[in-house]
């Protein structure tokens, strides 16, 4: 049976008098009696024990979908695909280390283009030079829903552009204003942009404001990569001959250094060198189309792939859902990333994918 608080005080009352008197030996005289309890008005109130207020969280860290590094600006703004000359006379580009990802994949004549995709790093003063686009580069950049910055383009992909409504900024449409060419180098090889410029461009336009970004799993940068094989180097051959990429480990920094037919691939305006902390080669199926030498480059098929990190290599397929991005899995499960930027080689099918890369342990 539940007792009133008075009860309760009353009880207590009998058990400490009841201790008292047995503290003292036995007794011969009558038992005093009991008071009964005071009123709860006027009841003394125990001085209150005082509770530390809670320390604040501490405020989560955002972190880019692209790249897992921290950023300060959130939500981020949408991402910028832009098309990069990667001819002779175009080397060395300027604001490739600013990339969160950069593609690298064949366009006419065995040469490559590069498409970087900018997003969590702004103010970035010089990016270019900036070049034309295909089909299978706008492809690329609207699967990160990046707004598509190029000069010019190939009939097929400006049909595409112009009957698909997407959101450009061609360089000889109606985005001039936001390119400059730089009189030290020849054209077309001499057309820059800048971050600020494509912001203030993109908000002209109307394809400012955020985007919903499909981004990648990271993994903590102190763990060990699990089930690779040694890759301090590794070669990339595309088509030519006379056209290789090498990347090679710096334990230092823990990433992979680029070079391009010998020579460390450097930023033009800074010297900083192009890097990644991972770098995917993953094999297309390529068909020329014409007798300019245009490609078609299926990147939805999937097929095998190779991922470097850490000093590693792991050997798997990449994969393509309808509306994502390219992904690295192996047996079947997507594999994680360290945090950093992230390059993707594409290279042909043929003869064989194995026949376009060499791995030095």
């Amino acid at each position: 049976m539940m007792l009133n608080r008075s009860s309760s005080r009353l009880a207590a009352g009998i058990l400490l008098a009841s201790l008292a008197l047995s503290a003292c030996g036995p007794q011969t005289a009558e038992p005093r009696a009991v008071p009964s309890a005071a009123p709860l008005s006027s009841a003394v109130p125990s001085p209150a024990t005082p509770v530390p207020a809670p320390s604040p969280s501490p405020d989560p860290v955002s972190v880019s979908g692209l790249t897992g590094l921290p950023v300060t600006e959130v939500p981020l703004p949408r991402p910028f695909a832009v098309m990069i000359n990667n001819a002779p006379a175009a080397r060395p580009q300027s604001g490739l280390t600013k990339a969160d990802l950069l593609y690298e994949v064949l366009a006419e004549g065995g040469i490559t283009r590069l498409i970087a995709i900018y997003q969590s790093q702004p103010g970035i003063p010089k990016i270019g030079p900036v070049r034309s686009i295909r089909p299978y580069l706008i492809d690329i950049g609207e699967s990160y829903g990046g707004v598509t910055v190029h000069a010019g383009g190939s009939p097929a992909a400006y049909a595409i552009l112009q009957r698909q409504h997407k959101e450009d900024m061609d360089e000889i449409g109606r985005a001039g204003a936001y390119f400059w060419r730089d009189k030290s180098r020849k054209a077309p090889h001499n057309l820059y942009t800048s971050e600020d410029k494509l912001r203030a461009g993109a908000e002209k336009l109307g394809y400012g404001g955020a985007a919903d970004v499909q981004g990648y799993s990271f993994t903590n940068p102190d763990d060990v990569p699990v089930g690779g094989e040694p890759a301090s180097e590794f070669n990339v051959r595309f088509l030519l001959q006379s056209y290789t990429v090498d990347y090679k480990y710096d334990s230092a920094s823990r990433t992979y250094t680029r070079w391009v037919n010998g020579k460390q691939h450097l930023d033009k305006d800074s010297g900083a060198p192009v890097e990644a902390a991972n770098v995917i080669v993953m094999g297309a199926d390529h068909k020329v189309l014409d007798e300019v030498g245009r490609l078609s480059v299926n990147l939805e098929l999937g097929g095998e792939a190779m991922l470097f990190q850490r000093g590693e290599v792991i050997r798997g397929r990449w994969v393509r859902k309808a509306g994502d991005v390219i992904r690295f899995v192996r047996d079947g499960k997507e594999a994680v990333l360290y945090p950093g930027v992230t390059h993707f080689l594409i290279v042909p099918n043929s003869p064989s994918f194995a026949s376009h890369v060499t791995v030095t342990p």
